[in-house]
């Protein structure tokens, strides 16, 4: 064919494409169709120069996103055709250039993929039973990346020479470790350890699998982080949780296939797509038996926990390697310190983890994966802005369930799940989690966007900020990223349910109907206010929150208090308190409506973990199957809709647990449906979204999503980005970003 004939492009393909395989698949796909030009990794994206017969570069740029490895996400591909043709004769992968701006996505960790597994069990392979295998289709990621472009002395490998079979494997286009970053064997590559003993390699494998298997406790170096690990047994785990100070917390248990998770729950094809992704989330299922309806169960992701599991044959009790209240431990030197004196033994490793990343955690409502706690597997994996950022915007999150975005153009990258920002420790991972992502990025933020609330540490830290601020409201937030992650442009009407948030008139808020824009919002509806007795100690002993409702309910008093709730001393004295107002404020809050009712119905106790009331009750209504809705009704009150519950509370005190449990959930749905009836015949807006903690309840939003659908109503909730305070910093990026390009 005549030069005449011949087209160059130069493409940018943007995403995530760092990482996942990407320039291998571009040299094959090029090579396959005669092309020749290069690949390289420019900053964050992949540059393509390409050269050959006119059909074969359209064929080339047809195919490029359609056939994209699995772990890919191609956001954006341009190309232009340039008249400069590329010297050679061949397709080759050029070295990494660097640069700055959007797009700079780093790529999260992925499971361990069937041809490594292979190898790890093939006693014929030079990768047998070596626990740190991988290819450019698994491995880590974001755990070990230094700084972008993602290359190998860019990261956690870089202290790792390739022996030379490795090297060979790592330079041939063809092989499927062709610039596999973390790729290692074990003549190269990282090695096990084992304390006490200091036994290394098999022996500190074997030393492990010995403790767990006598019924012991091992403190596990993951992928991004430390764990605790044990065999599940009643024993067992009854130690794992006097070490973890989390008495009632559901665990996590890690299992070695489909089969075995079948035997202890219920696993549709849905669930069992989303525990064999790539991510290998743990996966929320409805549990055969036990007191809660649901179980976490998940995958190994690493060639670690499948050779545990191998070795061990059964179920294991997985959760992360902390102190209550601490973040996940990562360095080898604290873990022996703190961990060390908690358990039976350490096996760690010599490859550092430059990133804390615990397990993330997901259910499937309606028949859709959503997100609970976004970390390993999802993040740091950008997701799109409605609205871009003209400039840089650093989103600090709220409080509990903490995550921090940062947003530069049409992108939001969202950091890991951190934690609750209570101590100095959680702050420390904050921070240092806020520089690694805009050091990733290669900003530096203009503008930090913050919750109202002062008392937040995410709060105090931004009003130290050198630069502008803008403060979110926490319910706009939780809406607006629902919102966002659906590309919603158009008003939206707002349903905010989660615990406690600070509301634009002081007082505390928790169950909101809004009418909102990325920009704004206006208050349609609420719930009826309460007091919380004790402020925090309202939220930690739900007996008080029944006790705010009963003496002080803003619709007037519920009724008598029924006998057990708390002893007398006890109610006399919250009694007090919210008659004189001492130490009670009010919030129109959903979550703690969800408390007073678990209390009423003797579901209550005191929580050890946020949310656990709520737990329990929907626990028990799902037991119970579904039932009426219990008596409410709506008023108006200063220009809003207001759900006042007393007749709820009061029904509650003279019907059964399980009645209660589903009656209330029926109840929420109606009372819902109602204000959104309401605000859409006031407004003409049926674009709804469900935000908040509230809708991690699969009952209540299975049913809500359900009800408003046959309404007519289109209705979204979070799936990619959590509903709960874990999404916050992504909804204050895309408030803040639209108000910048407003202003």
């Amino acid at each position: 064919m005549s030069g005449a004939d011949q087209r160059s492009v130069r493409v940018e393909v943007r995403g995530t494409v760092q990482g996942v395989g990407f320039r291998p698949y571009v040299y094959r796909l090029a090579t396959a169709l005669g092309l020749r030009g290069d690949v390289r990794n420019a900053g964050g994206h992949v540059v393509i120069r390409a050269c050959g017969p006119g059909p074969a570069v359209d064929a080339f740029l047809t195919r490029l996103p359609a056939e994209a490895p699995v772990a890919a996400d191609v956001t954006r591909v341009t190309a232009v055709e340039v008249a400069r043709r590329p010297a050679g004769t061949a397709f080759r992968v050029a070295g990494s250039t660097r640069s700055s701006g959007t797009d700079r996505s780093v790529p999260p960790d992925l499971a361990t993929c069937d041809a490594c597994l292979a190898e790890l069990r093939d006693p014929g392979d030079r990768r047998f039973r070596y626990p740190f295998g991988t290819c450019v289709d698994c491995g880590p990621r974001a755990t070990i990346v230094d700084d972008l472009p993602y290359d190998r002395e860019r990261t956690a490998m870089a202290g790792f020479p390739l022996c030379p079979d490795c090297a060979r494997e790592y330079r041939d286009p063809a092989d499927r470790r062709f610039h596999a970053e973390p790729v290692a064997c074990p003549r190269c590559g990282p090695a096990l350890w084992w304390e006490p003993g200091r036994q290394r390699c098999e022996d500190a494998l074997a030393a492990a699998v010995a403790v767990i298997g006598r019924g012991g406790l091992v403190a596990l170096k993951g992928i991004g982080g430390y764990q605790l690990v044990c065999a599940l047994s009643a024993e067992a785990v009854a130690r794992i949780r006097t070490v973890k100070r989390r008495p009632t917390k559901p665990l996590a248990v890690m299992v070695p296939d489909l089969a075995v998770a079948r035997t202890l729950a219920e696993i549709g094809p849905a669930e069992a797509d989303l525990m064999s992704s790539p991510a290998r989330p743990i996966v929320l299922v409805r549990a055969h038996e036990g007191d809660l309806p649901e179980i976490g169960l998940f995958l190994p992701y690493s060639p670690l926990h499948h050779l545990l599991l191998d070795a061990l044959a059964r179920p294991l009790v997985l959760t992360s390697g902390n102190r209550s209240g601490e973040p996940i431990v990562t360095a080898d030197d604290e873990a022996l310190a703190t961990l060390g004196p908690l358990v039976d033994g350490v096996l760690g490793h010599d490859r550092p983890i430059r990133s804390r990343y615990d397990d993330s955690v997901a259910r499937v409502v309606a028949g859709v994966p959503a997100l609970i706690r976004r970390a390993r597997g999802y993040a740091p994996a950008p997701v799109a802005l409605p609205v871009a950022a003209p400039e840089p915007v650093l989103a600090v999150g709220a409080q509990l369930k903490h995550t921090t975005t940062v947003a530069v153009g049409g992108l939001a990258m969202i950091g890991p799940h951190t934690g609750d920002l209570e101590n100095p420790a959680t702050l420390d991972a904050f921070t240092a989690t806020a520089a690694q992502l805009c050091r990733w990025w290669a900003v530096r933020p203009r503008v930090v966007a913050h919750d109202l609330h002062p008392g937040y540490l995410s709060t105090r830290y931004a009003l130290a900020f050198d630069g502008a601020r803008t403060a979110v409201q926490h319910h706009h937030a939780h809406v607006a990223a629902v919102a966002a992650e659906h590309g919603l442009t158009g008003p939206f009407l707002g349903v905010a349910y989660d615990g406690l948030g600070l509301g634009d008139d002081g007082t505390l808020w928790g169950g909101e109907v809004l009418l909102a824009t990325y920009t704004g919002y206006r208050r349609l509806a609420r719930f009826g206010r309460a007091p919380l007795p004790g402020g925090a100690a309202a939220v930690r002993h739900p007996a008080r929150m029944a006790l705010g409702y009963l003496f002080g309910a803003e619709d007037g008093p519920v009724g008598p208090v029924p006998s057990g709730l708390l002893d007398q001393r006890s109610t006399a004295v919250v009694r007090r308190m919210v008659e004189r107002g001492v130490n009670s404020p009010v919030a129109s809050s959903a979550g703690r409506l969800f408390d007073a009712v678990a209390a009423l119905a003797g579901l209550g106790g005191e929580v050890t973990y946020e949310g656990e009331a709520a737990v329990r009750l929907e626990a028990a209504a799902t037991a119970h199957g579904p039932a009426p809705a219990l008596p409410w009704r709506l008023v108006r009150r200063d220009g809003l809709t207001v759900y006042d519950p007393v007749p709820t509370l009061r029904a509650a005190l003279d019907t059964g647990p399980g009645e209660v449990a589903a009656g209330f959930h029926t109840t929420l749905a109606e009372v819902t449906c109602a204000l959104v009836a309401d605000a859409a015949d006031r407004t003409g807006v049926r674009q709804v979204c469900l935000g908040g903690g509230v809708f991690a309840n699969r009952l209540l939003t299975t049913d809500l999503l359900d009800r408003l659908t046959r309404a007519g109503f289109t209705v979204h909730t979070g799936h990619r980005v959590p509903v709960n305070d874990g999404g916050i910093s992504y909804g204050q990026a895309a408030v803040a970003a639209a108000r910048l390009a407003e202003e």
